[in-house]
């Protein structure tokens, strides 16, 4: 198709989907290929062209006083076809198609609007680049062609499949399909997008690929098989394929044979919407479908400039080869042809020319979904506007060599491709139309469902779309409610390898296998994971711990000696008796104070003795609750002390009953002098003094402290008082010791003194309670972990001040109170009986 003018823009469109060879002899000059299998939406796009230029020249605004003309050709589907038609666009010549007698042939062209595959623009822009003439396709995608280095007269107005392949992504993300096939056809766009794909999950790590197959071209009944066996098997639902609609008739034909439902496919921009493949055949398969798809644009006034397509305008006898006529018959199913001899009328109908294209059901006429149209549309207006920039160039302030200006009457093709990278304008339907660095459109695709109504029909829809964000990302907008899912819950499918770890567990990669496939292993104790899909495990603060489900960390229990709790309060009742004990036992003896059994053996001590023991009793209470500083340091010190003070006042009580005993002898009298009252107190003092000075030095030197202990339990805090110095604690209870022994043996050789009331026999049995008690508390002091080593020094300290307390004062208070008739002077000497 050509139509002259001052400027011509080529086109290369498919018109017919194959070719055929004729057999090479060797013999003779090879003929040209036939091209056979009329596209009729081929055909469209070429018209495309020529209506935008056609509207061009009529727009006053635009190219005014310059009429663009156009040359466009068939590819035919070869590659052999659309290089010797880029080939032919670029000289000027061309055998096939004369304007005039004088052979001339069409004059070269400015730009070239195609071609549609990526393997031909390739091929095409490697050889046309060389000579910088600008191309603009309208629907190769391939992602190689953005190599500004290898092809620097490439442009498109169709987003690189980097950006479909990012979109793609997208929508898998969205859905949560993390497993999925990809299916490619075995061309450079198939290829390209399969490396796209596997580099850019990868890098999103958003899901893997449960296999990649490629497409035969042909149609390999046993790779077929191959590949929809491994597609029946695998666990993956989604299934997305970039591939020509070619390759999906072969393929859908095969999964048909083997019944293979359940499936969600996603289709590329390429079949996206191919209405081919809309049929009862393949609609209980493909419905649900979803797909990205050029952008939708409006093309006023294009309908009316198809419909002036007649064969008796465009019809030339001598090419009966026309393509309007092949138009003509394939869309009428007549023939121009004059029928030959013996030729029937039933063999088919002959075309008048005369046919009404608006009474024939053809979607060559539907122009409500223009999509590859649009891309076309806005590539000769980009053309248009590139060149209307140079035209306008202000002599003096161009950007050529010496600021000069391009001339309309000498234009280079690289001087259009300077303008054509810098043009920027927007379209009727309001879309701006751009290049970048790359020669790349500004990057936006619709969002394509099928939906497969009840009665047969099928209907595309549009359910989102996707565009580059302000921020360089891909931004996905999707309206799910209108979404038809071809599965019997009416939702989106399932597909992934492994399912999610909860929150509490972490993922668990399985060897060999890529990284949606995983184990789910449950975070161990004092680790959490919040997070769905946690690659690890955290540990919690050191004053938490794990909950039951490993999903939030919680304080950690926390452990000491509780007054609430039943050992606190039976420990607490207890100190509380023996202090009322003391009490009682104190009243008693100041009541009868002037009783002979009180008066014997020293009542100042005795006296002095239970306000120790008491001392002791309430001491306890210290070991009881929450650690703090100041129980930490007066718990041992008051203990020391007051234990001390009982062992003192036992001491010297010992050590009178000896003396007295010692005095009753001939010449013993002198050994009471040393027993006075004011040496027995002052005994008591100095011997109280030395453990006050052996505290003050512990708690000066290093002091005890509260301490939590996380060594005895991974989920309990332990409050507990460190003692601070092992040696100070040592040496306050060896001290005691010392004591308690030096009060045992002297009480022990004393207890066979005559008496009647023999007070060194209860201070000997008071002494082996004490001894024992505190010879016992030490290992298991030392093996009690946290509350409970408390709790033995309290059990101690009380065993030790009831077993003094009972032994000491029980048979004193018995006389007292029950048998007073003892309580006499000759029946403590012995001699009231």
């Amino acid at each position: 198709m050509h139509m002259e003018g001052d400027v011509v823009l080529g086109g290369l469109f498919e018109i017919h989907f194959s070719s055929v060879f004729s057999e090479l002899s060797f013999t003779s000059e090879p003929k040209q290929p036939r091209c056979q299998d009329f596209d009729i939406l081929g055909f469209r796009h070429a018209h495309t062209m020529a209506f935008a230029i056609n509207e061009i020249n009529r727009n006053p605004n635009l190219l005014s006083n310059v009429t663009l003309g156009y040359s466009l050709y068939d590819n035919c589907g070869t590659l052999g076809n659309a290089f010797r038609a880029s080939l032919s666009l670029a000289s000027g010549r061309e055998e096939q198609f004369l304007f005039d007698e004088t052979c001339a042939g069409s004059t070269p062209v400015l730009g070239i609007v195609g071609d549609s595959y990526s393997t031909f623009t390739i091929a095409t822009s490697d050889v046309i680049g060389l000579y910088r003439l600008p191309i603009v396709s309208y629907f190769a995608t391939c992602p190689c062609l953005s190599n500004r280095q290898r092809f620097p007269s490439f442009f498109r107005t169709i987003p690189s499949d980097t950006f479909q392949v990012r979109a793609m992504i997208q929508i898998l993300n969205h859905f949560s399909w993390t497993w999925v096939g990809l299916l490619v056809s075995d061309d450079d766009y198939g290829l390209h997008a399969a490396r796209s794909f596997q580099s850019d999950l990868a890098q999103s790590r958003g899901g893997c690929l449960a296999y990649t197959e490629i497409l035969p071209w042909a149609n390999d009944q046993t790779e077929l098989e191959k590949i929809v066996d491994l597609i029946k098997k695998s666990t993956a639902r989604v299934v997305i394929v970039f591939a020509h609609e070619t390759h999906m008739i072969h393929l859908m034909r095969e999964v048909v044979k083997q019944n293979v439902t359940g499936l969600q496919w996603m289709a590329s921009e390429a079949w996206t919407a191919s209405t081919v493949l809309h049929t009862p055949q393949f609609m209980p398969f493909l419905g649900g479908t979803l797909g990205i798809a050029i952008r939708r644009g409006e093309i006023p006034g294009l309908k009316e400039f198809l419909l002036q397509i007649r064969p008796d305008q465009n019809y030339d006898s001598s090419y009966g080869n026309s393509l309007v006529v092949q138009f003509w018959e394939h869309t009428f199913q007549c023939k121009f042809t004059p029928p030959a001899a013996g030729w029937l009328e039933t063999e088919g109908v002959l075309c008048t020319g005369q046919e009404d294209l608006r009474r024939v059901g053809t979607e060559f006429l539907d122009v409500s979904n223009l999509r590859p149209e649009y891309n076309v549309y806005k590539a000769v207006y980009a053309l248009a506007h590139a060149l209307n920039d140079m035209l306008h160039c202000l002599p003096g302030r161009g950007p050529f060599s010496g600021q000069s200006c391009a001339s309309l009457k000498r234009l280079e093709p690289w001087q259009l491709l300077h303008y054509l990278q810098k043009v920027n304008f927007t379209t009727s339907f309001g879309d701006q139309v751009s290049f970048d660095e790359n020669g790349d459109a500004l990057p936006v695709y619709d969002i394509m469902n099928w939906l497969w109504l009840p009665d047969g029909r099928t209907k595309v829809q549009t359910v989102g779309e996707v565009k580059r964000s302000d921020s360089n990302s891909e931004e996905l907008k999707l309206d799910e409610d209108k979404i038809f899912w071809n599965f019997a819950l009416k939702e989106p499918p399932k597909s992934v390898c492994s399912e999610s770890c909860p929150p509490g567990t972490r993922v668990a990669r399985k060897k060999g296998k890529p990284h949606c496939c995983f184990d789910c292993i449950p975070c161990s104790d004092g680790k959490i994971s919040n997070k769905t899909d946690s690659m690890e495990c955290t540990s919690c603060p050191e004053d938490f711990w794990s909950n039951i489900r490993h999903d939030h960390c919680v304080p950690k229990k926390t452990e000491f000696l509780f007054f609430q709790e039943p050992l606190g309060i039976c420990l607490t009742t207890t100190s509380l008796l023996g202090t009322f004990l003391c009490t009682f036992v104190l009243g008693i003896f100041t009541y009868h104070r002037s009783t002979p059994m009180v008066r014997a053996n020293n009542s100042e001590l005795s006296f002095l003795l239970l306000v120790a023991l008491k001392l002791c009793f309430l001491c306890s209470l210290l070991f009881i609750g929450r650690p703090r500083l100041w129980t930490c340091q007066l718990r041992h010190a008051a203990f020391g002390i007051s234990f001390v003070l009982c062992v003192s006042c036992i001491l010297v009580k010992t050590m009178v009953v000896i003396a007295v005993f010692k005095a009753s002898k001939p010449g013993g009298g002198a050994v009471l002098k040393w027993f006075g009252a004011m040496q027995q107190r002052g005994t008591v003092l100095l011997l109280t003094s030395i453990q006050a000075v052996i505290c003050i030095a512990w708690l000066v030197l290093s002091s005890p402290a509260p301490h939590k202990n996380t060594q005895y339990h991974t989920d309990k805090i332990v409050y507990e008082c460190i003692v601070g110095s092992t040696v100070g604690f040592a040496v306050l209870l060896g001290y005691i010791g010392l004591l308690a022994t030096l009060s045992f043996l002297l009480a022990f050789f004393a207890r066979n003194l005559p008496d009647n009331f023999n007070e060194a026999k209860l201070i000997t049995f008071s002494m082996l309670i004490f001894c024992a008690v505190w010879v016992a508390f030490v290992p298991a002091y030392v093996n009690s972990p946290g509350k409970y080593a408390d709790a033995v020094e309290v059990f101690a300290i009380l065993a030790s001040s009831f077993g003094l307390l009972v032994a000491l004062f029980g048979p004193k208070c018995y006389i007292i109170l029950l048998r007073p008739e003892r309580n006499t002077k000759k029946a403590i000497m012995g001699r009231g009986q």
